[in-house]
C-alpha cells in the first residue's frame, strides 16, 4: 500500500501542522496494527501476571507467597513489554516517512521543521495517552478475575494507577519521535530505545556500587518505573516524572537540531 498523500495543513500555523499530522496518523495502516498489538499484549501480559500471582499463593512453596497484591501494580508489571508496542508508534510518526520518501512533502507543507516535530509531539503525546487510558483499562479488566481472593482494586488506587500508566506512555511515545527525528531509522531507533529503557541502567546496577546505581536511577525507564509505583526512595515519585519529562523534552530538542543540520 502507498503511502497516502499529505493534505496541506488547513490554515496554517501549528494548529495547521497538528491537523495534518492527526490525519496522517490515521491514515497509516500500520497505526492499527500497532494499537492491535498493544491491546492484545497488555492483555496477555496482566492475565499472566495475575496468574502467576495467584498461583505463587497457592503452591507448597511459601517462600513464594505474595499475598494479596492490588490490580494496579499487575498493571504496572505489564508494562514493561507493552510499552514497546506504544514506543511504535512514536517514532514510526516519523521514521516510516524517511523510509517512504514522505518526509519532503511533510516539510513542504510544514517548512519550518521546528513547528512539524511539535505537531508531531502534540499528536503521539496526545494519542499514546488516551491509548495508555485504554490498555489501563484492559489490563485492569484482564487481571482482576484472575486474581481472585488474592487481588484487590481499590477505586481511587487503581484509577491513578491507569493515570499514571497513560501519562507514563505519553512521555516514552514524545521519547521515542525525538530519538526518531534524530536516528531516523525504526530498527536503530528502537535498539537505542531498548538500551536506555531497559540494558544500560540493569548494567549500571548489577555491581551493585551505589554511585553507578545512583546514575542508573536518573535513567528514562528507572525513573519512569519509580513514578508507577509510587516509591519514596530514593527519591519521590513526582522526581521520576520530572526525570521522564525532561528526557522527552531533551530528546525532542536534539531531533530538532537533527532536523535543522540535515537534509530530508
Amino acid at each position: 500500500m502507498n503511502p497516502p498523500t499529505r493534505p496541506a495543513a488547513p490554515g496554517g500555523g501549528l494548529t495547521g501542522a497538528v491537523a495534518a499530522e492527526w490525519t496522517r496518523l490515521w491514515s497509516v495502516r500500520a497505526t492499527w496494527w500497532t494499537l492491535l498489538a498493544g491491546v492484545l499484549l497488555m492483555a496477555a501480559t496482566s492475565a499472566q501476571l495475575a496468574i502467576y500471582a495467584a498461583n505463587a499463593n497457592t503452591n507448597d512453596d511459601p517462600a513464594d507467597d505474595r499475598g494479596v497484591v492490588t490490580v494496579g501494580s499487575v498493571l504496572v508489571g505489564a508494562l514493561e513489554l507493552t510499552q514497546y508496542a506504544v514506543l511504535a508508534l512514536g517514532l514510526l510518526a516519523i521514521t516510516s516517512e524517511y523510509a517512504t520518501g514522505t518526509i519532503r512533502s511533510t516539510l513542504q507543507c510544514t517548512p519550518s521543521r521546528g513547528r512539524m516535530l511539535l505537531a508531531k509531539a502534540v499528536v503521539a503525546g496526545t494519542v499514546t495517552f488516551a491509548f495508555g487510558l485504554l490498555l489501563g483499562l484492559v489490563g485492569v479488566l484482564a487481571a482482576r478475575p484472575l486474581l481472585g481472593g488474592w487481588g484487590r482494586a481499590p477505586l481511587a488506587g487503581t484509577l491513578g494507577d491507569v493515570l499514571a500508566t497513560a501519562t507514563y506512555l505519553a512521555l516514552v511515545g514524545v521519547l521515542a519521535l525525538g530519538l526518531g527525528a534524530t536516528l531516523r531509522s525504526a530498527v536503530l531507533t528502537l535498539t537505542v530505545l531498548f538500551a536506555v529503557l531497559m540494558i544500560v541502567p540493569l548494567s549500571l546496577r548489577e555491581p551493585d556500587i551505589t554511585v553507578l546505581t545512583r546514575i542508573s536511577d536518573a535513567f528514562p525507564g528507572v525513573a519512569g518505573g519509580h513514578f508507577l509505583a509510587g516509591d519514596t526512595d530514593p527519591y519521590p515519585p513526582v522526581v521520576g516524572l520530572v526525570l521522564l519529562a525532561g528526557w522527552a523534552v531533551a530528546a525532542l530538542a536534539v531531533g530538532r537540531a537533527a532536523l535543522r543540520r540535515r537534509d530530508a
